[in-house]
């Protein structure tokens, strides 16, 4: 009887520690994303008294009301020494930020893309060169709005076919249906940046965009748009997949970005930052649920159809991180070859040239680059290269300084806020080799 009992005991034991393993192994991921140790700053030439300069103004700002709280990730010679958490996630529930909040990253989608474009050029399956109508036929023949004296507009046709280059450095002239046309482009129901509320897919959108008048003749301009938005109906139309299923292959699953998405996750939805209006008079209010581009967005109910490759990703610093420290490593991260090293050179350079953009700044295949340091009169290198997002986020690369920084918060209509300038300010004062 003794040796029975002692058995089952033993059973019963072994069935419990079983149980605690399973329940460590499951759980594992979200204790680290939360309990992440990073080596010091001192180890890649920062200074971490310095940081703390970075810290206090950020928690200022919320401390202020001017934020309600974001993530800043900063790494050097490919390893993260700096996260801050700050402020809050949901001001109404009491939800404090945490390191792996989810953000609505708007624009900064735009880099993916262009990274997926140039891998099926790598594959053999497209040249830079080609006009867009060789594999999205609506795009064969396009129009422009031509302003007339006295008010109005022209329409005549393009000069030539827009070419996939010309998309990749928004030269394509086509804006965000708010020109000269935007009454065509208002009747077609297709402004603004936001899709995630369609129920149609980003394809059946694009070749409806390709029968109304764009801004500027192709090559002639740099116009700010839906460029980025054609190019992922492109990578559809090439693959044979969807945009979703040719990012997560190529690029998501590979650099283990496991919190990027179209569409989250019922599971993720607690993580997910709200977004904030800038009120006129000062202070915070909480954009609308569901509400349209500026709202909470339909991200977790919405039709989950369209996959708009120029603003539709959601994603936390932590991935975002990744995806950067990729391209300042050439197209490679822990072993993993996403792209080659001339792509990526090809990617950061300026392609505009002479055309008129930002002071001392530059584009090339999906990024504003660096060109005149002086010119431009805020701290950086010459090479840097780097974007930002409709929901005030921003990135950028300086491989001078092997450095990547990713800034998410959640603001709409954000005015004067100065924040983007005092982190680049900080985060540059804080090297000290």
């Amino acid at each position: 009887m003794d040796n029975r009992f002692a058995r089952v005991l033993t059973q019963q034991h072994t069935r419990v520690l079983s149980g605690l393993l399973f329940i460590v192994l499951v759980c594992a991921p979200e204790v680290y994303a939360q309990k992440r140790s990073h080596p010091l700053p001192e180890a890649v030439g920062l200074s971490s008294e310095r940081l703390k300069r970075l810290s206090t103004t950020l928690n200022d700002y919320v401390k202020d009301g001017r934020l309600s709280g974001g993530v800043a990730l900063v790494a050097r010679h490919g390893k993260v020494v700096y996260v801050e958490a700050f402020g809050q996630r949901d001001r109404e529930a009491g939800s404090p930020m945490r390191e792996d909040a989810i953000f609505r990253i708007a624009s900064q989608s735009k880099a993916l893309v262009s990274v997926g474009v140039m891998i099926l050029q790598e594959e053999g399956r497209l040249l830079l060169s080609d006009p867009i109508g060789k594999y999205l036929p609506e795009f064969r023949e396009t129009t422009v709005a031509v302003p007339q004296e006295g008010g109005g507009y022209e329409v005549v046709k393009a000069q030539r076919p827009i070419t996939i280059r010309d998309l990749l450095t928004h030269t394509a002239g086509i804006g965000y249906g708010d020109g000269v046309a935007r009454d065509r482009w208002q009747a077609a129901g297709i402004t603004g940046f936001y899709f995630a509320d369609r129920d149609e897919p980003i394809g059946a959108t694009v070749s409806r965009m390709a029968a109304l008048p764009f801004d500027a003749q192709p090559g002639e301009r740099h116009v700010y748009g839906y460029s980025t938005d054609i190019l992922g109906a492109l990578v559809e139309r090439v693959s044979g997949e969807t945009l979703d299923a040719f990012l997560r292959s190529r690029i998501l699953v590979p650099l283990r970005m496991t919190d990027t998405y179209f569409y989250l996750p019922e599971s993720k939805k607690d993580r997910l930052a709200v977004v904030y209006w800038r009120q006129t008079a000062g202070g915070l209010e909480r954009a609308p649920d569901p509400g349209g581009s500026d709202g909470q967005g339909a991200y977790l109910k919405g039709p989950r159809k369209s996959y708009s490759g120029g603003a539709g990703l959601l994603s936390t610093a932590a991935d975002y991180g990744r995806f950067l420290q990729m391209l300042l490593n050439g197209g490679e991260l822990d072993g993993t070859r996403i792209m080659s090293r001339k792509s990526v050179e090809l990617m950061t350079v300026d392609h505009l040239g002479d055309k008129t953009f930002r002071s001392g700044e530059g584009f090339g295949l999906g990024f504003s680059v660096v060109k005149d340091l002086g010119a431009r009169g805020v701290p950086g290198s010459v090479g840097e290269f780097g974007w930002g997002g409709a929901y005030h986020s921003v990135y950028w690369v300086d491989p001078k300084e092997q450095l990547v920084v990713v800034y998410f918060t959640q603001l709409m209509r954000g005015g004067d806020i100065d924040d983007h300038r005092k982190l680049r300010a900080l985060v540059y004062q804080a090297i000290v080799k």
